[in-house]
């Protein structure tokens, strides 16, 4: 079990360090505002509903944007990993694109899908597809040639033997980069909605807190980003 206070020590230090910074006068208190100023913003969004709209907007792309990479990424994954010319044919495709950072691509989706919401799902589509892939990809060819020919052997067919035997074999692998896909999706998707001129979303509340100078606005929309996340 864990102790809560071995879990809150180092968020204590963090914020008396950082209350100590703010009181200390070395910075203005509009660019370093104290913990109370941050927490009475942060009352003032959840008061008023719109950090709810935020949130929601966000999470509505993330979930589209991952279930759109994750239907690819997993087909793909499964095909190259049963499919000796499907895995010659993608797989440096796959290698050459995967280390490529999912932020390089923005610039251009929104050049091909415009501006708003479409170009941001996309792109969290794309970013969440390489890990996916690549998981599925080695869960499959982690799968023991053993246990298929023991199938085999028995008299499955190969429609039972991927349903019974190389799925479920690669499924740690799968979830593994579901997982993966949806926490870099989540990262590329606060930073699209700062390019794309959406007017909802986390990414948005905090740019747009920029242009005023409301730095209390934009820490507890970081705030509530990492609560989410």
């Amino acid at each position: 079990m864990v102790n809560p206070l071995r879990f809150l020590f180092p968020f204590v230090v963090v914020g008396l360090v950082w209350q100590t910074m703010a009181l200390s006068g070395l910075f203005p208190e509009r660019l370093f505002p104290n913990l109370q100023t941050i927490a009475a913003a942060l009352l003032r969004l959840v008061e008023s509903g719109i950090v709810f709209v935020h949130a929601y907007q966000t999470l509505l792309r993330l979930l589209l944007g991952t279930l759109l990479g994750a239907t690819l990424g997993i087909l793909m994954g499964l095909l190259m990993g049963t499919n000796k010319r499907v895995e010659d044919l993608l797989s440096p495709w796959v290698s050459i694109f995967a280390p490529i950072p999912g932020l390089a691509y923005a610039p251009l989706f929104m050049l091909w899908f415009g501006l708003g919401n479409v170009s941001i799902i996309v792109l969290v589509g794309f970013v969440t597809f390489f890990p996916i892939v690549l998981n599925t990809w080695a869960g499959v060819k982690g799968v023991k040639e053993l246990w298929i020919r023991s199938a085999r052997a028995l008299g499955a067919s190969e429609q039972v033997i991927f349903r019974k035997v190389i799925f479920p074999a690669a499924l740690p692998h799968i979830l593994t980069g579901l997982r993966l896909g949806l926490a870099q999706g989540w990262r590329i998707l606060v930073a699209a909605e700062m390019l794309a001129a959406v007017p909802w979303g986390l990414g948005w509340l905090i740019f747009g807190a920029r242009e005023f100078m409301n730095t209390d606005i934009m820490l507890a929309g970081i705030a509530v980003i990492g609560l989410t996340g």
